[in-house]
């Protein structure tokens, strides 16, 4: 959609802003409907959440992810509905316009389409008259683009190793980035995997006035069950107390997201002075119930059941299979993997490779790692597992469906976010290798 290399030349902030400038953005009006979303995973199930409850609560309500799935129009969302074909070209039309006029005034660097995905952002939530906008983060929260919404309520739903060499060798130095998205004098609401590092994060925050909420202590999950692969649970925040929340995405690690969700709406919706606790509570009831987040445990048939998820870092994947088990049962499966070429391979496949006895590797299209070095890998992770390989999505998904159905057994597809989109593209029929994931 941008003729621009996926990021820029130099630290965005100053050439962003005077794109939002040139663009018309109302840079007071931006900051007072929204909240920024950061974190290493469960960043597209928490903004979702939040912005369900947004709409929920009879909000205009503008949401921009990242990366897409399956088509790039879903990174731009107003209650729930990706912008259109071609309100999407007019409007990039009109930024790669400005892009064109300011770039002569830059010296040694440049724009990158991340961060005109950010702009189209801004510019339609407004023009479209947006009451309320959700913005996930792309990489940290220091320099990337959403540190320009100057959001005072934010998060960060949970923290891993990742792109180490922007963010930090760290836990503690990632977290600290992440949390440098929220503007001075806000909060930011941690995920539960943070709390080890709650000393070095409220020591961070102090000095920009930022206060801390953690899941599991200020913010309370209780009474957490799941019956059907539905989840419900009590949530409890400063006064608020709902009881019986129930959320339809699979995975115990939902809670977590569900719970920061509900907290950066009570929290802006403090702000913006919408304080009827009725409406308040039904607006997180009905939003959690009804949101629909692709790639999540996501069922895509039923017969035999076939579940993806596209966790791509080792803690998400340690979070996907203990969701599976909890959903699911741990009995079963047959296991379809692969590895981009970009991440920890090898870790990733240790953490699932032991838990499967039959292994099918193979390769996605885009950026994935050759199928005999997954299946090398997994044979070390699990010598008593039969592994088999497969040199194309097609395959594995033809190979996965006849071992299923001979063999009773379930198949879960798991360990890249490209592998899982092109196995459900390819099992319902569509070219895996047209899919176009920027």
């Amino acid at each position: 959609m941008f003729d621009l290399p996926k990021y820029g030349q130099g630290i965005c902030l100053a050439r962003l802003s005077k794109l939002l400038e040139a663009l018309g953005i109302d840079r007071t009006r931006l900051e007072r409907i929204s909240v920024v979303v950061t974190g290493s995973n469960g960043k597209g199930s928490t903004a979702a959440f939040c912005s369900s409850i947004g709409r929920a609560a009879g909000l205009r309500t503008g949401l921009f992810t990242s990366p897409h799935l399956y088509r790039f129009n879903e990174r731009f969302q107003i209650d729930g509905e990706p912008i259109d074909d071609a309100y999407l070209a007019a409007m990039v039309a009109r930024i790669n316009s400005a892009i064109h006029d300011i770039s002569p005034q830059l010296t040694d660097e440049s724009f990158g389409a991340f961060e005109a995905q950010f702009a189209l952002a801004c510019l339609y939530f407004q023009e479209m008259n947006c009451q309320f906008a959700v913005f996930e983060a792309g990489i940290g929260g220091r320099y990337d683009p959403v540190r320009l919404v100057n959001a005072t309520i934010t998060s960060v739903t949970s923290v891993d190793y990742e792109h180490v060499a922007l963010l930090g060798n760290s836990l503690a130095l990632i977290a600290s980035d992440k949390s440098d998205a929220c503007a001075a004098g806000g909060t930011i609401i941690y995920g539960e995997n943070c709390r080890p590092l709650r000393p070095h994060l409220i020591a961070y925050n102090r000095s920009r006035q930022v206060a801390s909420a953690f899941v599991r202590d200020e913010v309370a999950i209780e009474r957490e069950a799941i019956v059907a692969a539905a989840l419900s649970f009590d949530y409890r925040f400063g006064a608020h107390h709902f009881c019986n929340l129930g959320i339809s995405l699979s995975g115990s690690f939902q809670l977590n997201n569900a719970a920061i969700a509900v907290t950066l709406f009570l929290l802006w919706a403090r702000q913006a002075s919408l304080d009827a606790p009725r409406t308040l509570e039904a607006a997180a009831r009905t939003g959690l119930r009804d949101t629909h987040w692709p790639g999540r445990l996501e069922p895509i048939r039923n017969d035999p059941l076939t579940v993806i998820d596209v966790g791509h870092t080792p803690d998400g994947i340690a979070q996907a299979l203990n969701g599976l088990h909890a959903a699911y049962g741990a009995d079963g499966w047959i296991l379809v993997t692969g590895v981009s070429h970009d991440k920890k391979a090898t870790e990733i496949v240790n953490q699932l490779a032991p838990v499967f006895d039959t292994i099918i590797c193979t390769a996605a299209y885009h950026k994935g790692s050759d199928p005999q070095a997954i299946a090398q890998a997994a044979r070390a992770a699990n010598p008593a597992a039969t592994v088999h390989t497969c040199a194309t999505i097609e395959d594995a998904v033809a190979r996965s469906t006849a071992l299923a159905a001979t063999t009773g057994r379930r198949i879960f597809v798991a360990g890249g976010l490209f592998l899982a989109v092109e196995f459900a593209t390819a099992l319902h029929g569509d070219r895996p290798d047209r899919l176009n994931f920027f």
